[in-house]
């Protein structure tokens, strides 16, 4: 797995300024991208961070990057938890929502939309998308906005400044373990 494609998807989360990040990887077999996952997670597991396959397909792999320590913070706010709870989400623990979604992307057709909750995104914002089916937003970044559009904005001004200095410092030699801040 080339890790350039996570420090140019994953900077924020590397960062510890986002508690999960999501992107599509090219994928030549399922056992040989498990291999490279452990390896990857035998590194990134002590600073705070783990990659989770959650879709393979074709050619290609959904990978999930995440900080447990966050998202179990994410997760635990009282809107976020209602939407899962609509959602069908058992929510006893952070690692059953995680085995749920993992459920649901390898059966559901639709794209669970409540995963804009694992990526870090504001409850109001993931309950604004799924309610008005992706119309209406305030404006989109990183995600469609429906509540607080200054804050998001700069958010997203963060995360595109993140993502520029990781994939500057990546290419000046730096690798994953140096850019990954410890949690």
């Amino acid at each position: 797995m080339p890790e350039e494609l996570i420090v140019q998807h994953c900077a924020p989360t590397l960062a510890g300024i986002k508690a999960g990040s999501l992107f599509t990887c090219p994928c030549e077999s399922e056992p040989s991208m498990c291999e490279d996952i452990r390896s990857l997670n035998k590194r990134l597991v002590p600073k705070g961070i783990r990659v989770l396959p959650l879709r393979y397909w074709d050619d290609r792999v959904l990978l999930y990057v995440f900080r447990p320590t966050s998202l179990e913070r994410a997760l635990s706010d009282e809107m976020a938890s209602e939407i899962l709870k609509r959602s069908g989400y058992q929510c006893s623990s952070c690692n059953n929502c995680i085995v749920n979604l993992v459920k649901k992307m390898k059966t559901c057709d639709e794209f669970p939309h409540e995963i804009g909750l694992f990526l870090g995104y504001p409850p109001e914002d993931v309950s604004g998308f799924m309610e008005n089916k992706a119309c209406g937003y305030k404006c989109v970044g990183c995600w469609k906005v429906y509540g607080d559009e200054k804050a998001a904005r700069q958010t997203f001004a963060r995360f595109k400044k993140c993502t520029e200095v990781y994939c500057s410092l990546w290419e000046k030699g730096r690798d994953i373990e140096g850019l990954t801040v410890a949690s």
